[in-house]
């Protein structure tokens, strides 16, 4: 008892007791779930017969993570306005995904029987090589693995900013407490603890900043403090904000058409009617959520001042320990915590089913059981935690920067592969492998050359992408009857 006094020594009791609450709720919830995951498509994809509430929270809370609660907040309030542009490119790129991609792509996935992305496009293109399947599936498990590593990370600094604890353990903490209930629950626990986490990020984003304004003394103080960090959204007279700055930061938002972790959530949804209400849930969430992840950042100026950039990221932390009651603080902070969980169970779940479905049932047993499926499915979770801990634990680099990463390499490589896919009756296997290859390798080859300091990596790497499936069409159409009917069959479908 001692050695548990010692180690949380400093903590408030209410914020602990409340913290902790919630990570047990989180886990409990997980523990429900595991005797109604079963099949191999009750665990990836919950049967496919989510709700609306479920589907538009959960897609929403999966994407933004800890990313939308530290990283933005941090990233505007070192430069100002102008990263304020991710925000709006990402509310676009939201909208035109719920509307151009969830409907083909929920009716096309329920008549091949598609688990993942990746079985997807192999079935969508009657790819006769498995190189399809193959290669999308390594470029999720390698991205995946670096964007969970950027979850670990936040979790690392949450847990050593609040429990004041050392960052090493603070980062095997977080990762033991996501693991737990992904490999309870699968998909379904998944799903229902992000309707809880999303909603709880909801209420965090908006009622921090109304009690930061307060605290700092109003929004002329807010607007005294900004003056010098760059208010600017445009750029123009006394400002040093470019157009280039401005669509390296808009692009954003082409990022959404290629990740695995949302694509699957329209995937899972029981039926393509509900979208309508899904999408109108999903955009109110989204829209609040940027509007406070940013006024985070502008009402925190006039309280800290200078921060250096190792904890910029932490003002969402520091505000809720300064300004709140020890118990509503122990909620709010679990909001963290929920941001970056909701993101990497569903990271984790959407690479170990690539993997499982797409290579080990392909590859190494094709005759494997649904049972040995599953179990297989929660070793690579396992696996891959392992692994993007060991990456969170000596980290090169702010949460920002890793999810830009990540979030870009999915975007360059599968964003024009499945617009095509699904818009497109032209595109072949061949044209949708070559794109896939030259959208991931330019991203790459511009990012490692240092060239993102101009233009960030998806924009090259999605044009290129695109300009190859667009030139293999032209010279190699597709001819299979059978694909060109099926391509027909969904078009028509409503």
């Amino acid at each position: 008892m001692e050695a548990i006094k010692t180690f949380f020594a400093g903590v408030e009791t209410g914020t602990l007791t409340a913290f902790i609450g919630y990570l047990i709720l989180m886990i409990i919830v997980g523990a429900f779930f595991c005797k109604k995951s079963n099949t191999l498509d009750d665990y990836l994809l919950g049967g496919r017969g989510m709700g609306s509430w479920v589907t538009a929270l959960s897609a929403q809370a999966s994407d933004m993570s800890g990313w939308l609660l530290m990283g933005l907040p941090g990233a505007i309030y070192l430069g100002g306005m102008g990263d304020a542009w991710v925000a709006i490119g990402l509310a676009l790129g939201t909208f035109f995904n719920w509307i151009l991609v969830a409907p083909r792509l929920r009716i096309y996935t329920g008549n091949l029987e598609s688990l993942t992305l990746s079985s997807f496009f192999a079935s969508r293109f009657k790819d006769p090589s498995g190189m399809l399947r193959i290669v999308s599936a390594l470029i999720i498990l390698l991205f995946f693995t670096i964007y969970a590593a950027s979850g670990m990370v936040a979790a690392g600094k949450l847990f050593n900013s609040m429990l004041k604890i050392d960052y090493k353990v603070a980062v095997l903490l977080g990762a033991a407490v996501v693991v737990a209930y992904t490999l309870l629950g699968g998909y379904l626990a998944v799903c229902w603890t992000d309707l809880i986490q999303g909603t709880l990020m909801f209420i965090a984003i908006i009622a921090v900043p109304f009690v930061a304004l307060k605290a700092g003394g109003g929004m002329g103080n807010v607007v005294e403090a900004c003056s010098g960090k760059g208010l600017h959204l445009f750029p123009g007279e006394g400002s040093t904000l470019t157009w280039m700055a401005i669509i390296s930061c808009a692009v954003w938002g082409l990022g959404y058409f290629g990740q695995p972790h949302i694509l699957s959530r329209f995937m899972s949804i029981k039926s393509v009617k509900l979208l309508p209400r899904t999408t109108t849930i999903a955009m109110v969430w989204v829209v609040i959520s940027l509007l406070g992840a940013v006024a985070v950042a502008l009402t925190a100026m006039p309280i800290y001042t200078g921060l250096p950039k190792a904890e910029a990221e932490n003002i969402f932390i520091y505000l809720i320990q300064d300004f709140f009651n020890p118990w509503i603080g122990g909620i709010l902070l679990a909001a963290i915590m929920a941001a970056i969980m909701s993101t990497i169970d569903s990271q984790l779940l959407v690479t170990t089913s690539a993997l499982t479905e797409d290579f080990y049932r392909r590859v190494v047993r094709r005759n494997a059981t649904i049972t040995e499926s599953v179990w297989v499915s929660r070793g690579f979770v396992l696996l891959i935690t392992i692994i993007a801990t060991l990456i969170a634990l000596f980290p090169s680099d702010t949460i920002f920067n890793i999810v830009k990463f990540a979030w870009g390499g999915f975007g360059a490589a599968f964003g024009p592969v499945v617009i095509m896919a699904l818009y497109s009756g032209k595109t072949t296997w061949q044209s949708a492998l070559a794109g896939m290859l030259t959208g991931t390798a330019v991203m790459l080859v511009w990012y490692f050359l240092g060239w993102n300091k101009y233009m960030y990596e998806i924009l090259p790497g999605f044009i290129a992408n695109f300009a190859v499936i667009m030139i293999i069409n032209a010279f190699l159409p597709q001819k299979d009857e059978e694909i060109l009917q099926k391509f027909e069959d969904v078009r028509q479908s409503k």
